[in-house]
């Protein structure tokens, strides 16, 4: 198929969520306590459906099951990857990921790399990222007497920033920050603190899963060295944030129209500000802000004209 595959969002509540998605990028949310828009998701526990096309009405997951030529005939049993924007208006919890080994074995998915960039964050917002414990038995000892302010590194962080976050990286997203993540199509997550804090829909405090977050977290915390790559090309601005064995991931900013031209099997767009139109195999299709699409295998070049900036991401070798 020659064309764009263009999503509607799957929403999840959250009890750290707030009200940007629809504030901010005009979604439909559920409540005002809607924390994650899962904007291109082939993930069972929310998929996003395929708007236009032969392919109209079908979740992303019967697509890649049943059509697997749309992804150039990608191997594995899920779609590897996931596009979320988060909007954090408390902190989330402080939590780990599993690598694949560890998750295969234990959970029956797939590991949990991700990365953020940073789309909006109140004044001296931070993210927790990384742990200041140099052996397992310093990290086990600091959990258990509970010595978050002497464990947790904190990092600010503002729009435009970037950060990635591999499987075993201790983190959380905090208040009054939001977030276009690239991940890994998991949904395992180890939560490690929650700030004591009480669900209001059981009066309970949350569950958590110390043990695993132990297994799992890397030790120490080493800050991945990031070779961030930037170039202009007429009208066409490409920034490469990281390219690993899960997933590349890019910024695209087009200011005029620009000639863009496949480098991967399919690619993952989101537009994050701006409004403009693409161009694939001589039709056209609006773009603005919150629209999420899929480039398949067929598209081999597409044109973007307008004022945006968008964010865009490719599968990895391992993928």
């Amino acid at each position: 198929m020659c064309e764009p595959l263009f999503l509607e969002p799957y929403f999840q509540e959250k009890i750290w969520g707030g009200d940007r998605l629809n504030t901010i990028f005009g979604y439909s949310i559920p409540s005002d306590h809607t924390g994650e828009c899962w904007a291109i998701s082939a993930h069972k526990h929310g998929a996003s459906i395929v708007k236009n096309g032969p392919y109209k009405g079908e979740s992303l997951a019967e697509v890649w099951q049943a059509h697997r030529e749309v992804f150039g005939d990608a191997k594995g049993d899920v779609f590897p990857l996931l596009t979320k924007i988060l909007d954090a208006k408390e902190d989330l919890s402080v939590q780990v990921h599993p690598d694949d080994a560890y998750a295969k074995e234990h959970e029956g998915e797939l590991g949990k790399t991700e990365c953020w960039y940073v789309l909006a964050a109140d004044e001296g917002a931070y993210m927790y990222y990384g742990h200041h414990a140099q052996t397992k038995a310093e990290l086990q000892n600091d959990i258990e007497t509970k010595a978050w302010d002497k464990l947790l590194r904190k990092v600010p962080v503002k729009a435009g920033d970037f950060l990635y976050v591999p499987a075993g990286t201790i983190h959380a997203i905090g208040k009054g920050i939001m977030v276009l993540e690239t991940q890994q199509s998991s949904d395992t997550t180890y939560r490690l603190y929650d700030f004591d804090r009480i669900d209001q829909k059981t009066g309970q405090k949350r569950e958590l899963h110390l043990q695993q977050s132990i297994d799992v977290t890397t030790v120490p915390h080493q800050d991945p060295k990031l070779a961030i790559t930037t170039t202009t090309e007429g009208a066409k601005t490409v920034t490469k944030f990281v390219d690993t064995d899960f997933f590349a991931v890019y910024k695209w900013q087009v200011k005029g129209t620009a000639l863009f031209a496949k480098e991967a099997p399919y690619t993952l767009v989101s537009v994050i500000a701006g409004q403009g139109q693409l161009e694939v195999s001589g039709r056209t299709y609006e773009l603005k802000k919150g629209v999420h699409f899929i480039l398949p295998a067929d598209v081999k070049s597409w044109t973007i004209a307008g004022d945006l900036t968008l964010i865009a991401a490719t599968p990895g070798e391992k993928l």
